[in-house]
């Protein structure tokens, strides 16, 4: 009896294993075969239905369904937590390359593919870091040392292209690396039958085990070392940790010093020449805002003096007016200066005195001219000498009306003179 017992308890154990090991195979392909379809619709750059088709086999069950069971075991991670390390290595990478497809959309495309509110969702887990921890706990049962190198290598790369700061990059990499280093073996999990996820240490003798574990560690210490550390300013523990590092040969340690030593000058290189193109900016900015204020000033100086000639002229015309209206309507008399710069129409008329004067003496010399006329005859010198002083007596007086009258004088008494002579030539001929 007990013997029957036995066999049929074997039976029932290996039927399970039979079943079991059935739906684990059916469950890797249909992970396989999404995989597949969410690769080739992101060639085609469909890239809403390959997330569309991702999803599924990354992301926990809802919480409707965190009861039920698949394939015989709980479901309270997502699908990918129990497939094998190289499609979990698959998957994992190919989700982080498609998050960082999205953020390279740029706002615009990624909307109008996405909407605004999913895009959002899915950029803000590569710059604040939330992707890591979704990761590990959705699909390593949120054991970090659990989490495969490649996976790792990938999510330090995502976060240290997108994320604004390395802070959370560096505290991720520093609890990965001290977690592998030293693994934890737990063979009571496997044969618990309440476990969902066997884990499954790939790492041994600090993840160096194999030729390929050893190019992965390095990868990361190349990222940690060389990239966010010099990120966050931390030169000093960057040399250090490489110099201590049980990982790296002397070979690689020297490598490893002379690249950090290269990035370092370099970033002192580039802060010099910003520092210096500032410099060269703010100079010439204030050259020409110095220019600007001159052009300004000097404006501003012609507009008030075109102001001021703009006034004046408004001024004098009114200040000429006001004078005509105060004098009754009549202008002012011009000034003697003005009279004298301007040429005289007409002389002004002497005193009635000096006219009395001068025809009294016009009067003495035509009696002259006419007694020298009649004794010519005897002294012909006397009319000579009367001319010149006539002559020199005009050219004394400088009025122009004593000049004419004088030349009118001269007249009369020349011809006196001419019929005097040519009647007293007659009166010899005869």
């Amino acid at each position: 009896m007990a013997a029957l017992y036995e066999d049929m308890s074997s039976s029932r154990m290996l039927g399970s294993s039979v079943s079991s090991l059935s739906g684990s195979r059916q469950h890797s392909q249909q992970i396989a075969k999404a995989y597949r379809q969410a690769a080739q619709l992101f060639l085609t750059r469909r890239l809403p239905e390959a997330l569309s088709t991702i999803e599924p086999i990354i992301t926990p069950p809802t919480h409707d369904d965190i009861n039920e069971s698949y394939n015989g075991e709980p479901s309270g991670y997502a699908p990918i937590a129990t497939a094998s390390r190289g499609t979990r290595v698959k998957v994992w990478s190919f989700y982080l390359t498609f998050l960082n497809s999205v953020v390279e959309l740029g706002a615009e495309e990624g909307k109008h593919a996405f909407g605004s509110t999913r895009w959002k969702q899915l950029v803000s887990k590569c710059r604040d870091g939330s992707v890591w921890d979704e990761l590990v706990h959705d699909g390593y049962a949120g054991v970090e040392g659990d989490v495969d190198a490649e996976v790792v290598v990938n999510l330090a790369t995502l976060l240290l292209t997108h994320s604004p700061s390395q802070r959370l990059n560096q505290q991720k990499l520093e609890i990965y690396l001290s977690a592998s280093a030293n693994p934890t073996f737990d063979i009571s999990s496997h044969m618990s039958s309440s476990a969902y996820l066997q884990r499954r240490p790939s790492q041994h003798n600090n993840g160096t085990s194999t030729p390929r574990d050893l190019n992965t560690r390095l990868k990361l210490l190349e990222l940690y070392t060389l990239h966010v550390l010099p990120r966050n300013e931390e030169w000093d523990y960057a040399r250090e940790f490489i110099s201590m590092s049980e990982v790296l040969d002397d070979e690689r340690k020297e490598a490893f010093l002379l690249a950090l030593h290269s990035l370092r000058e370099e970033k002192e290189d580039t802060e010099r020449r910003d520092e210096r193109l500032r410099q060269q900016q703010q100079e010439q900015m204030e050259q020409r805002r110095k220019e600007t204020e001159a052009r300004r000033l000097e404006q501003s100086r012609a507009e008030d003096e075109r102001r001021k000639r703009e006034e004046e002229n408004r001024r004098q015309p009114r200040g000429s007016d006001e004078v005509f209206r105060k004098s009754g309507g009549h202008r002012p008399a011009p000034s003697t200066s003005s009279r004298a710069s301007r040429p005289a129409k007409k002389a002004a008329s002497p005193p009635p005195g000096l006219y009395r004067r001068a025809s009294s003496l016009f009067a003495s010399v035509q009696a002259l001219i006419t007694n020298t006329a009649h004794s010519m005859t005897a002294n012909p010198m006397t009319l000579f000498r009367t001319l010149l002083f006539l002559l020199a007596f005009a050219l004394a007086f400088g009025r122009r009306d004593l000049r004419e009258k004088i030349m009118r004088l001269l007249r009369n008494a020349w011809e006196k003179v001419r019929r005097t002579v040519g009647m007293g030539v007659k009166v010899s001929y005869i």
